[in-house]
């Protein structure tokens, strides 16, 4: 009988709220949180499309569950690298709770009303395309750093606005800070945000059937 799992996650406020979710979802276990910084945590400057569909984010947990120091790992379904260690199973990826993406600006001023010149934050090659193609008068520029740490930014006078997922700002109770969320027509979501994925060794048939049970919720 499994009695208390060790799960983890990224050290940011987003992560920690994202295994608490999954925490609500089975409450009935009795689950560790550990922080696992990744090299995405460290490495503030690497242009985040150079990265993508690479363990960016994952490795360093994904190495915590090969070495038997966590049981589980959460992580947001969109981080996950294209090809997974072998070793290591999905099992379970949670509903999401918003895949739409959104604005976040300073005095809430939407995209068709930001000034021309106005610096808008994001890394997605994605997001950047979509708002170059309606509002080629704005500056857009790379941005690095959890949820926090782009609000911040932007709060500092760094950048008028920043582009960021709506569920990350509903899983902070940020959602008041949103200037606009935008319909799949203007920016194409990932296909994979707003979900949780939940990572197990592919030899522990016991977390794959207690995390399994999260597709029946």
């Amino acid at each position: 009988m499994v009695r208390r799992i060790r799960l983890g996650t990224r050290p940011s406020l987003l992560a920690l709220r994202q295994a608490e979710e999954i925490r609500r979802l089975l409450p009935h276990l009795d689950l560790d949180v550990a922080a696992i910084e990744t090299k995405g945590d460290r490495d503030k400057t690497t242009p985040l499309p150079a990265v993508e569909a690479t363990d960016f984010f994952t490795s360093d947990i994904e190495k915590a569950l090969l070495d038997g120091r966590i049981d589980a790992a959460v992580h947001s379904a969109k981080d996950l690298e294209e090809n997974i260690p072998k070793q290591l199973y999905i099992a379970a990826v949670t509903r999401s709770i918003s895949p739409l993406e959104c604005l976040v600006s300073r005095g809430k001023v939407k995209l068709e009303k930001l000034p021309a010149g106005s610096v808008v934050g994001t890394s997605s090659r994605k997001r950047k395309a979509a708002i170059s193609d309606i509002r080629g008068d704005l500056i857009i520029k790379d941005i690095r750093g959890n949820v926090d740490e782009r609000l911040r930014q932007l709060d500092r006078g760094d950048f008028d606005a920043v582009i960021t997922a709506y569920a990350a700002l509903l899983r902070l109770g940020y959602q008041g800070r949103a200037a606009q969320i935008f319909s799949p027509d203007v920016i194409e979501p990932h296909p994979l945000q707003g979900r949780l994925a939940v990572q197990v060794r592919r030899d522990r048939q016991d977390m794959i059937k207690v995390f399994g049970s999260i597709h029946e919720n």
